[in-house]
């Protein structure tokens, strides 16, 4: 045999995998015809049994570890679940003997399953625990707004509600929207679900405030400030997300539209503001708008130099070409 058997034995895996040189794959063919063993060697490289036996024990090992940390959270949740029972048990007893009837009760039980939901969920579910335990904790913090109303007789579940959900959406949305199974679903619009979410908690919220107030100006007022601002939020959104731009030139045209918006938004304010009036001429100041002035200015010079880098890059791909 013209070549050493650990020679040969080293460029095996490689001729396995068809990635050794023309040249080498001569030599290892020619001394696999002289050489047995080397042969039984490349046989055994072959063989994918082993490979898979060690696959097939991994994943039994990884089922086996998943099911007995199943089982202790599922414990720990269920013992937990015992302590929180005591307490309510209390309250039903003391409500009961008192002789008030199953009143406060409710609101204490209520309570107990927004702590549950954030204790006790996360560790009994077993698929998807931020998404469940985030739905069970504004489902729960709804249930006990409800149960204090209806025990105080009071009119503010509604705007409680939405208020609530509409910071929940603010805090929850972002990560709902890039956990499974949610992002499977959205894939590229994730930014324009959440956006989406923002926008309808938002209006709901100012909903149920303006039908709780009743006043007649509420609503004219509320889209008059209210509605600019969130044009103003997808405007900023789409620009960050949809333009084909550089970064100063994204962060300038933002700048820009903010300062215009803001000042414009106060001069309105001022203008309502009435300070003092002098020969029937409306006299007003409005002390934000050369502050609004000098952000619109810093937008406009960021989109200055955002286009000058912009033509910059431009020209030197058409050199490159």
């Amino acid at each position: 045999m013209k070549y050493n058997c650990d020679l040969i034995s080293d460029l095996l895996p490689l001729y396995k995998d068809e990635i050794c040189s023309e040249a080498s794959r001569k030599i290892v063919e020619e001394h696999l015809a002289e050489c047995p063993d080397c042969k039984k060697i490349l046989n055994s490289l072959n063989d994918v049994t082993i490979d898979e036996k060690i696959v097939k024990e991994k994943e039994e090992v990884i089922n086996s570890q998943a099911k007995f940390f199943k089982r202790k959270s599922a414990f720990a949740g269920s013992i937990i679940g015992l302590i929180f029972s005591i307490p309510i048990l209390v309250c039903l007893i003391v409500n009961l003997a008192t002789g008030a009837g199953l009143t406060w009760f409710f609101i204490v039980l209520a309570a107990i399953l927004v702590a549950a939901s954030l204790i006790i969920v996360p560790l009994m579910v077993p698929e998807n625990k931020m998404l469940t335990t985030m739905a069970a904790f504004t489902a729960s913090l709804m249930l006990l707004f409800g149960v204090i109303n209806i025990y105080t007789q009071g009119r503010w579940f509604f705007v409680a509600a939405a208020s609530t959900l509409f910071g929940l959406t603010m805090l929850f949305a972002p990560f709902i929207c890039f956990r499974r199974p949610v992002k499977n679903y959205l894939k590229k619009s994730k930014g324009l679900a959440i956006m989406c979410a923002y926008t309808a908690t938002f209006t709901l919220m100012m909903l149920c405030i303006g039908l709780h107030v009743k006043e007649p100006m509420f609503f004219p007022m509320a889209f008059a400030i209210a509605m600019p601002l969130v044009a103003m939020a997808w405007a900023i959104f789409a620009t960050i997300r949809y333009i084909r731009a550089n970064a100063v030139l994204k962060t300038g045209i933002c700048i820009t539209a903010v300062g215009i918006l803001t000042g414009i938004l106060s001069h309105m304010t001022a203008m309502a503001s009435v300070k003092e009036a002098t020969n029937g001429v409306v006299m007003y100041s409005d002390p934000w708008l050369p502050l609004m002035l000098s952000i619109g200015s810093i937008g406009v010079l960021l989109l200055g130099i955002g286009a000058l880098i912009s033509a910059f890059k431009k020209g030197n791909k058409n050199e490159n070409k």
